[in-house]
Formats: C-alpha cells, sequence, structure tokens
C-alpha cells in the first residue's frame, strides 16, 4: 500500500491553450515524456502550448475515456524512495480516424494555429526501407494511390502538409521522438519521399519550409500492468486507464531547428543543442543495448523484469562491464559527459523495483533493435581489435530468444515484424545451421558485418554456450575468463 498523496495540478488556465502541437501516437512513452514536458513548460514558462493526441489504429477507446476525464490524466513518478505525482494539464482535443473521420489529423495539421507535430509511432511506422521511405509497403502504395484518405502516419502527415500549402500557411517543424538513429533525418526522408512520390512541388514548398530536427529522449515508462493501474487508482481514489506510473529520471536532448516557435522546454531540463548524434549513441548503446542483452539473456534465464536482473549480481555486474568495456569505448562524447557515471546512474536506474519494466516488453521488435543497440558498437569494436564478448552473448541471446521458448521450455512472446520467419527457421534448424540463417538476414545484419569470420565464429560460439549451459552461467563464465584475462 501507498500512502494518499495530494496531487501537482497546473496553475495555468487550460481552457486559454491553443492546439499548437499535434501528437501522434498517445502510447505510454509520449504520455511520460514529451506532453509532459510541455505540461511542466507551459507552468514554468508560460505561454498557450496546447497538444491534440491522436492514435492511427487502436486506443480509441483510451482517447475518448481522456476525453470524459476532462482531458487530465496522471503521471505518477515512483522509486524505492517514493512516489510523485503530476496531473498533466495541456491536452487540448483528442483525434481517431475510425471515430473523428480521415479528414480530422489533416484538417488539424492544416490549422493556423498548429506548430510542431510530434511523433512516437515507434520504427514501423516510418515505413523506411534502408533509411528511405519504403515504396513498395502495400499502406504506403494504400497512400500513394488515395492520398486524401491515409493510412500511414507519413501518409497523414503529408496529407495535412498539403492542404496547409494550400491554405497558404506557412510550414511546421515534424519532432520525432522516437529511437531511430538521426531520427530527423530518417524522419524527414520518409515524409520528403512520400510527397516526392506525390508532388515535386510539395516536396519542394515542405523542404524549404518545414524543419526536421533530431531528438534523443530518455525515460523508462513501462507498459501499464495491473499492479501499476492499483498503484494509481490508490493514489487518485479512482481509476485512470491514461495514467502511467514511470521513473522519476527523465532526459531530452533537442537539436535547435524549429519553423516556428517551441515551448520553452529548456526551462525545465531540456538540452537544446546543434548535433543530437553523440547523445543518441550514447543513449541506444548504453541503455538500450544494455536494457536488450538483459531482456534476451534475462527472459531466458527465467527474469521476469529488469528489476529482477539487477537483483542477480551475475546480470547487474554483466550489464555494467558490457556498458563500460564494450559499450562506451565506441563513443565521442563532449568533455562534460562521464560515461561511468552515466553506466553507474543506468545500474541504479534498472534496479527500480517500483517499475515492473518486463523483459518480454524490452524484448519486442528486435529485428529493428539489434542493428542501432547492439551490431553498430560490435563493428566498430572488431575493428579496432576490442573485446566484445558480451555482446556476442546478448546476440546469441536474442536468436535462442526468437525460437519462441526460454530455457526451461516455456514459451515467451516473440513479437516482430520478422517472427514468421524466425519460426519457419526455428521449425527446421537449431546450433550452427540455424544462426548461419539468421546471420543471412540482411534486414538485421549488415552483409559485411555477418561476412566478417571473427563475428560469425563469436556469435556461433555464443549461441552454443547459451544454449548449452544457459544464460547465466554463460555470463559466469565469461565475466570470470575477463578476470583471468587482466
Amino acid at each position: 500500500m501507498i500512502k494518499k498523496h495530494s496531487l501537482a495540478q497546473a496553475s495555468y488556465d487550460q481552457s486559454a491553450l491553443k492546439t499548437r502541437i499535434l501528437h501522434i501516437g498517445f502510447g505510454a512513452f509520449a504520455r511520460a515524456h514529451p506532453i509532459f514536458y510541455t505540461d511542466l513548460a507551459n507552468e514554468a514558462s508560460g505561454g498557450d502550448w496546447g497538444v491534440a493526441v491522436a492514435r492511427s489504429n487502436s486506443g480509441e477507446a483510451l482517447l475518448s475515456e481522456l476525453d470524459a476525464a476532462g482531458r487530465f490524466y496522471t503521471v505518477a513518478e515512483a522509486d524505492d524512495a517514493g512516489l510523485t505525482a503530476r496531473r498533466v494539464a495541456c491536452v487540448t482535443q483528442t483525434l481517431h480516424p475510425l471515430r473523428d473521420g480521415s479528414d480530422a489529423i489533416p484538417d488539424l495539421i492544416s490549422g493556423a494555429d498548429l506548430r510542431i507535430i510530434s511523433l512516437t509511432i515507434t520504427e514501423k511506422g516510418y515505413c523506411l526501407a534502408g533509411g528511405s521511405l519504403d515504396l513498395d509497403h502495400p499502406l504506403v502504395q494504400h497512400d500513394l494511390t488515395t492520398p486524401e484518405t491515409p493510412t500511414t502516419t507519413i501518409g497523414t502527415i503529408v496529407e495535412g502538409l498539403q492542404r496547409r500549402r494550400s491554405a497558404g500557411r506557412g510550414g511546421v517543424t515534424v519532432l520525432t521522438c522516437d529511437n531511430l538513429p538521426s531520427n530527423g533525418v530518417m524522419c524527414r526522408n520518409a515524409v520528403l519521399g512520400m510527397a516526392l512520390a506525390r508532388d515535386s512541388g510539395l516536396a519542394d514548398w515542405i523542404t524549404e519550409t518545414c524543419r526536421f530536427p533530431s531528438t534523443m529522449v530518455d525515460r523508462i515508462v513501462p507498459a501499464l500492468d495491473s499492479a501499476a493501474s492499483e498503484t494509481l487508482r490508490e493514489l487518485l481514489g479512482h481509476e485512470d486507464p491514461n495514467g502511467i506510473l514511470c521513473e522519476p529520471f527523465r532526459q531530452w536532448v533537442i537539436e535547435d531547428d524549429f519553423a516556428c516557435g517551441r515551448p520553452d522546454w529548456a526551462a525545465i531540463g531540456a538540452e537544446m543543442v546543434t548535433d543530437v548524434e553523440p547523445f543518441e549513441d550514447m543513449k541506444l548503446r548504453m541503455l538500450n543495448g544494455a536494457h536488450s542483452f538483459l531482456a534476451y539473456l534475462g527472459a531466458l534465464h527465467g527474469h521476469a523484469t529488469i528489476a529482477d536482473c539487477m537483483a542477480d549480481d551475475v546480470f547487474r555486474e554483466a550489464a555494467y562491464r558490457l556498458m563500460m568495456t564494450e559499450q562506451a569505448p565506441t563513443l565521442s562524447m563532449p568533455g562534460t559527459v562521464d560515461l561511468n557515471d552515466y553506466a553507474s546512474q543506468l545500474i541504479k536506474r534498472f534496479s527500480n523495483s517500483k517499475l515492473h519494466h518486463k523483459t518480454t516488453q524490452i524484448a519486442m521488435d528486435g529485428s529493428q533493435k539489434l542493428p542501432q543497440r547492439l551490431l553498430a558498437p560490435c563493428a566498430v569494436n572488431l575493428e579496432q581489435g576490442r573485446d566484445w564478448s558480451l555482446t556476442a552473448l546478448a546476440i546469441a541471446g536474442w536468436a535462442r530468444y526468437v525460437r519462441g521458448t526460454n530455457e526451461t521450455g516455456a514459451p515467451v512472446p516473440v513479437q516482430d515484424p520478422m517472427a514468421g520467419e524466425f519460426a519457419q527457421l526455428a521449425a527446421v534448424q537449431d546450433g550452427r545451421q540455424y544462426v548461419e540463417s539468421l546471420l543471412r538476414l540482411d534486414q538485421i545484419f549488415d552483409p559485411k558485418l555477418a561476412a566478417h569470420s571473427g563475428f560469425r565464429a563469436g556469435v556461433l560460439s555464443a549461441y552454443d554456450r547459451v544454449a548449452a549451459i544457459g544464460a547465466r552461467s554463460a555470463l559466469i563464465e565469461t565475466l570470470v575468463l575477463r578476470m583471468d584475462g587482466q
């Protein structure tokens, strides 16, 4: 049980806000991070920055419940020291094409008040192939054939910008908050790819008037499970289906390149910089890479959450060693950044027992996450002759996990765009043949890396060890060998 706390309330007038921001992808992270930052910025510096929130596919009922609650929801921050909460007040309207019609979101984009379109749509939502829009994607084909009734987020944005241009209005900022390398560039490529396929004049107008800054976002926000829902219910005295329970830590690094203004996010801790890439690499490799490492190996061993992994000395030590010896050396950071301190902060954050961040949740969509989180630093270490044995175990853990069972034979969920291909391979292969087949999937593995004899041998050896003695024993063996080699 928790003590009932009074909630922090916004002192600004919600009714005075204008819809300056459209956020597409109103999931847990959006509620706890970019929208939360805007709420705090309104509180700290004033302004009329209201946010319209939209979802494109599922979640229609949650948006209607948010409307019924006066468009307020709660963000509760919990760690082992306690819990604080705030009622977010900056949401001005909700939109869903199935409820409000296919014109609702494009028409809002064309509106005079709008300044920013922000996104948390996951990697899949950008419909990319090789860093550019996948023009062969069936949903992209649909949006090019019938652009007035788009089904993809990218198609929706482009249709809205077309209407904005036709109305004689200026451009906007498209601000992605997804974990993609050079995410602003990727988002720009997707939007311009769709626009160019429709009308070169529209693409030119977007290039001239719109901005696509890159960002790095960081906050651990688990999906709302029954335990978190109960905590919110105890705190509030009622259900909050859109409420969030997350860690207190938050970080936002933003390329300061906006078409027509922004909230004063810097006043509440956002870092406005000219180059996001070093911070992005740091987070993708050290935080996200360690998360994936723990997710696959932890789930195989039977650890349900990241906090469970941290309560296990072997996993805790291995995660820290991965970050400091195999990921940090691949980074080039400003002199003000202390990577050892960052790794120590991450271990503390991962250990937060109040967050039920499931290993199987983090394990989702591995085919799209491995290249940035684990394979990129691995390639650097191979080139520079450094040890990458813990990374090899992480890749092997992923390969073993996507077979669909843990070490006891219990099923684990394989939620991935390539899940069907993994299942086909796992049904007829194991061991060396199975791993070699995975390494030939160039959607995941760069052919040059996959062809590297040292890489192949390292992953194959790690897979054999994980399969033979289990994830935890393989970690112990690797840590011991490292100590003996020092």
